[in-house]
């Protein structure tokens, strides 16, 4: 066994009925989910290759692979390269509401991690001028993080401010949410615009969300105002769709 790969107890799969109408791979997949949610399996831990797992119960490959891809889109399990299969909390399903992701994940008790890849002041091209209400080549703060949940990536967020929140600092970023810093500086966020699409994985997204190069992503653009009407944030994010989805509530009118 490999560092950091779990054995489940021999009693999980004991009682598997091979000769009835229930498939296998559907029983291995409760049992497995079970264990997940119960943490007799815990979060982080990782579960042996597919092909060890079905000579341990006597199952194909196939009804093996079949039941692990039923919790990867689930997001109970996800798929790293180079780590294998990773059991998670499960994927982020996010309300479409005026709230950060940080305090998406907190509110769901997820364990948010955040790395600050790029965080400085820099000239506003025409596009986040035109979103910030300001004029081009004004300075803006430039912020790029990767957040993670349970220690699996999740998101790439690039995010404009206004010049006026150069005091933060990296290391208030990496402990918590932009919102909750910004509403600590007297920011009041009250309406935003927002576009939510999808596309293929470019430049370093593969690598930071640890995705297949080109794969798809969900997206996510958004300019926050506050209470006077002044833009105080425009950001343009990426996700990992096996691990967040958004959910929104239509009512009739």
């Amino acid at each position: 066994m490999a560092a950091g790969e779990v054995f489940w107890p021999d009693e999980l799969f004991a009682d598997l009925d091979r000769t009835g109408p229930v498939p296998l791979y559907f029983q291995v997949a409760n049992r497995l989910e079970s264990a997940i949610q119960t943490g007799t399996i815990p979060t982080g831990a990782r579960l042996e290759n597919e092909i060890a797992i079905g000579h341990r119960l006597g199952l194909s490959r196939p009804t093996v692979r079949r039941a692990i891809q039923e919790l990867v889109d689930k997001g109970l399990l996800v798929r790293r390269r180079g780590i294998g299969t990773q059991v998670v909390q499960g994927a982020v399903t996010r309300p479409v509401e005026l709230t950060s992701l940080y305090e998406d994940l907190t509110s769901t008790h997820h364990t948010p991690g955040t790395d600050v890849l790029v965080h400085e002041v820099a000239p506003a091209d025409a596009a986040v001028a035109l979103r910030l209400g300001i004029d081009a080549g004004s300075d803006v703060v430039h912020l790029r993080r990767r957040r993670s949940t349970d220690g699996v990536p999740v998101a790439v967020l690039t995010n404009y401010l206004p010049i006026e929140f150069s005091n933060i600092t990296t290391e208030q970023l990496e402990q918590k949410g932009l919102y909750q810093l910004l509403r600590a500086r007297g920011v009041a966020i009250r309406v935003a615009q927002q576009k939510i699409g999808a596309r293929s994985a470019r430049g370093d997204e593969c690598e930071l969300l640890d995705i297949d190069r080109g794969g798809p992503v969900l997206t996510m653009e958004r300019v926050a105002f506050d209470a006077s009407g002044h833009a105080v944030e425009y950001g343009h994010h990426c996700y990992r769709p096996d691990m967040y989805s958004f959910e929104t509530t239509l009512v009739a009118k």
